[in-house]
């Protein structure tokens, strides 16, 4: 059975699939499929047993096997003829999957070579690798395959940019995929501003803490404990119970500020662009079915394609057998129709690529938004966590305010003083004893 030959290409140069029967000369849309050239008989050097010479309509040379239907833009040699596998051997017909890479940095057209005939490649399990394949299409993306050992440059290389490390989809310990590139991205957007909320009911307790610190403080305040003490250290006494207020009050300032300037701006960060975040994980969701949805379109036109190449074989070889002016007709209109599956094939393909092209532009777009928004979500935590360091020294700046006149009090205790005072307000008579006269 004849195979379909197909070639990888960049983004940009156009396509061109050459094959004897069936599927003629092809282009990519718009242009409509065109019969195969005249074949040219080359000068010079006879080609090896089999082997036709034919020039495309822009006037370039590609030769054909007319046995095994290989087509190369190379001019065969007698020991390749002599290597290439029989017709009776061929396997049912697939066609490769023509891909292009939606990367920056491989813009430029790679040289042209035919490839082997592949497998229809499964939509959430890697595709096998044919022979002469660089791509592999796992989970409707399609990558270069690993034993390509294709070198990428990274669109921001250094960076460690969320755009170059996301691309393939994360999976469990058996292989199950459990989230895309862009949904763990998105999970850490997430789970950030969850963790910014924590901070917030951190900072909540510490404000119950306060409050409640003080007002045990106010409560200690006007305990009558050694309130009867005298002199300057009664005065310090005194001293050390009005400190206790201050310190309450400070206290106090310092929770609700706290709330204010702290736990509040904490909390506005969780619910900050949660609408837009939404609005992302929908319009990257809905990115991904659409390029999923246009490979599964790619398989089926790829199955119609080997059908109709199974069809056209039959007929064939039915013509072969019994020569007949109707089987010739059938020949015709099975060719037409794997003319038209090949057109509708290559059309799928085309639209398969835009739409990975597209989301490819909107990966790297969306994962630069998220790399920028990660980073606001934390120099906006850190300042607030800086606050709450600025109001914890300006809280023990005014403690200490309090402490001060404590300090002076204390200094002032005059023991000598204290008894001098005493004695005066409860003396009893300086009048000593004598001893007695008979």
């Amino acid at each position: 059975m004849a195979k379909l030959t197909s070639l990888s290409v960049a983004i940009g140069p156009g396509l061109h699939v050459v094959r004897l029967s069936g599927w003629g000369f092809g282009q990519t849309l718009p242009q409509p499929a065109h019969d195969p050239a005249k074949i040219e008989e080359p000068t010079g050097i006879p080609l090896p047993c089999g082997w036709l010479c034919y020039t495309s309509p822009h006037g370039l040379k590609y030769f054909v096997n007319s046995i095994t239907n290989e087509t190369t833009w190379e001019r065969p040699s007698v020991e390749a003829s002599a290597k290439s596998p029989s017709s009776s051997s061929h396997s049912s017909p697939s066609v490769e999957t023509v891909h292009a890479s939606p990367s920056t940095n491989q813009r430029s057209a790679e040289a042209i070579h035919p490839r082997k005939s592949s497998t229809a490649s499964q939509i959430n399990t890697p595709s096998k690798r044919p022979a002469g394949s660089q791509t592999a299409t796992v989970n409707g993306i399609t990558f270069p395959h690993p034993e390509s050992h294709v070198e990428q440059v990274m669109l921001k290389p250094g960076e460690w940019s969320y755009c170059d490390y996301f691309w393939a989809d994360q999976r469990d310990s058996q292989g199950a995929v459990l989230h895309t590139g862009f949904e763990v991205l998105l999970s850490k957007q997430l789970r950030g501003r969850q963790m910014a909320k924590e901070m917030a009911e951190f900072v909540r307790e510490r404000i119950r803490i306060e409050e409640e610190y003080a007002k045990a403080l106010s409560k200690l305040s006007i305990n009558t404990l050694a309130s009867q003490e005298e002199g300057t250290l009664g005065k310090a006494w005194v001293q050390l119970k009005r400190s206790l207020t201050s310190e309450s009050e400070v206290h106090s300032k310092f929770a609700s500020k706290l709330h204010g300037e702290v736990e509040r701006p904490l909390l506005s960060v969780r619910e900050s662009a949660k609408k837009e975040l939404k609005k992302l994980e929908h319009h990257m969701g809905e990115q991904r079915k659409q390029l999923v949805s246009s490979l599964t379109h790619v398989e089926k036109a790829r199955k119609q394609l080997a059908e109709r190449q199974r069809d056209l074989e039959v007929k064939s070889q039915l013509l072969e057998t019994k020569p007949s002016g109707k089987a010739e007709e059938e020949i015709k209109k099975a060719r037409r129709k794997s003319t038209q599956a090949g057109d509708d094939l290559l059309r799928c393909v085309d639209v398969y690529n835009q739409t990975q092209s597209h989301w490819f532009e909107e990966m790297v777009t969306n994962s630069l938004e998220l790399e920028s928004m990660e980073e606001q979500r934390v120099e906006l935590v850190q300042s607030h966590l800086m606050r709450y360091t600025q109001l914890h020294h300006e809280a023990a700046m005014f403690n200490q305010g309090t402490i001060d006149p404590l300090d002076k009090a204390l200094q002032n205790v005059d023991p000598t003083k204290d008894r001098e005072t005493w004695i005066g307000n409860n003396q009893t008579g300086r009048m000593r004893p004598v001893n007695m006269e008979l």
